[in-house]
């Protein structure tokens, strides 16, 4: 019975995985040569004020830390976009229904969702080589989002989303 508890507990843990990020670059491009960086004027990111705040300032301190530098005159442009939506909770509760008679059967099984939905922040950052005007590298990352959470816990989890989203920033190219 010990050995189950553990068990439970181990998919639990593997199965709470909160962030999830997908990578795409170009891999034409020389990303060492890439040391400056700016945001695009006109953007749109889609995410409150307050968080958007966290949000640049997690960005600046990560970019910062993999050698970049602000510039007015960028080698990279970044654009932001974030969107909420909502997820169907995974919990389900199942009905069937079944018979048979000689040695013939058949059944109904039908999925029922059971619970609220949960929300989800997806956050996509690209980047632009500011001469050529090309998108280079894309991330866009995924987070549980809870409305109303305390501002600390908000600068957590979004200092959490940035860094793994930069995680492997700059991609290592093969040529």
């Amino acid at each position: 019975m010990k050995y189950l508890y553990i068990l439970v507990l181990m998919l639990l843990f593997v199965s709470c995985s909160t962030i999830k990020v997908n990578y795409d670059y170009e891999r034409e491009s020389d990303f060492s040569a890439y040391n400056t960086y700016n945001y695009l004027e006109d953007m749109q990111t889609g995410i409150p004020e307050l968080d958007e705040k966290r949000f640049f300032r997690a960005m600046d301190i990560t970019l910062q830390s993999k050698g970049l530098k602000f510039s007015e005159e960028p080698d990279l442009l970044i654009d932001v976009k974030s969107l909420i939506f909502e997820s169907q909770s995974g919990n389900t509760m199942g009905v069937g229904l079944g018979g048979g008679n000689g040695g013939l059967g058949g059944g109904v099984s039908v999925g029922i969702p059971v619970g609220s939905p949960n929300l989800t922040r997806e956050i996509e950052i690209n980047f632009i080589d500011a001469r050529k005007d090309v998108l280079v590298w894309q991330a866009i990352g995924t987070q549980p989002y809870k409305e109303g959470a305390p501002p600390t816990i908000k600068e957590e989890k979004m200092q959490e989303l940035v860094a793994e989203i930069f995680e492997k920033y700059p991609p290592k190219t093969r040529k």
